[in-house]
């Protein structure tokens, strides 16, 4: 366009007749070719922002899942805890009173009491994923924030001051207006300024995500308040199939004192409620407690699995 209006200014207008014909071919192809070129540069533009809104709506996806599996970990080992310490406790000194003739029976009762100190122990050992999952929420915040409608209605009324300033230049083309041209140009210029003005902010949003992508292990450990060890945060982030679960002696552990402890109150029903009745309610109390746990192992288990987190 500025060649263009450098020509038509340079251009005489007192012109034979036999020219303006091939003038007139000129100007139509120069508002084709510009027309052409405009429509593919706004078709790309609003193809790279639903490309960004799809990236970034993953990017959250991730997050929110990350969140939420940290938060069920803590979850779970906080429910785990206390049916153990309060729920079995309170089962395990009912039953003691229950079941004072049999010592035997007390015995069983006394290590299942330690097995159940021995999960709690375990449990303890695990870190606290309340600070991790603070910052997975503050950022998803940050990120969620330029994605949200007003950025799209801000691209959107962009979009459509470029329309106009191109739709305006083939105008001022198809009439050789030297005003026109000269207004169209300068428009041009802001359009060009905002353009790169919108991806530096873009620009500088992606380096400021990479600089958490980059660098989680540094972000989590500085960021959180429980002591999370290198190896776990090395662990989920690279998900080795030579590196070991961290915590697979705890869940090891776990998996065998809940077994023995299932055994032991399966004994207890076969033999000791036919001779005390009145222990049934706490036996059939400590059994679903038992069953409830387990399955919190299990899912305790997927959870502090590397895949997931890693994915």
């Amino acid at each position: 366009l500025t060649v263009y209006l450098i020509c038509l200014c340079c251009c005489k207008r007192d012109q034979e007749p036999e020219t303006k014909r091939p003038h007139s071919c000129c100007v139509t192809w120069m508002a084709v070719t510009a027309g052409l070129i405009c429509c593919a540069a706004v078709g790309i533009g609003f193809y790279g922002n639903s490309e960004t809104k799809d990236g970034v709506y993953q990017l959250l996806y991730a997050l929110d899942h990350a969140n939420h599996t940290l938060t069920g970990i803590d979850s779970l080992v906080a429910g785990t805890t206390l049916q153990m310490q309060v729920g079995l406790e309170q089962h395990l000194a009912r039953l003691n009173e229950l079941l004072a003739s049999r010592g035997d029976y007390l015995q069983t009762l006394k290590f299942m009491q330690q097995l159940a100190g021995s999960i709690v122990l375990q449990l303890s050992r695990l870190p606290v994923w309340q600070g991790a999952s603070a910052d997975l929420t503050a950022l998803a915040g940050h990120v969620a924030y330029p994605s949200s409608a007003p950025r799209w209605l801000a691209y959107l009324l962009f979009f459509i001051l470029v329309l106009t300033v191109c739709l305006l230049a083939c105008l001022g083309l198809a009439k050789r207006s030297r005003c026109l041209l000269t207004t169209m140009l300068c428009c041009g210029l802001l359009t060009l300024i905002l353009s790169w003005a919108s991806m530096a902010v873009d620009t500088a949003a992606a380096v400021g995500t990479s600089d958490f992508c980059v660098a989680p292990d540094k972000f989590i450990m500085n960021q959180t308040e429980s002591d999370i060890r290198a190896e776990v945060v090395h662990y989920y982030l690279y998900c080795d199939q030579s590196l070991s679960n961290p915590f697979q002696q705890v869940l090891t552990v776990f998996q065998r004192s809940l077994t023995t402890m299932q055994i032991q109150i399966q004994g207890l029903i076969q033999f000791a409620l036919p001779l005390f009745p009145t222990a049934e309610k706490d036996l059939l109390g400590v059994q679903q407690l038992l069953n409830s746990s387990e399955t919190s192992l299990h899912q305790l288990t997927a959870m502090l699995d590397c895949r997931g987190l890693h994915k």
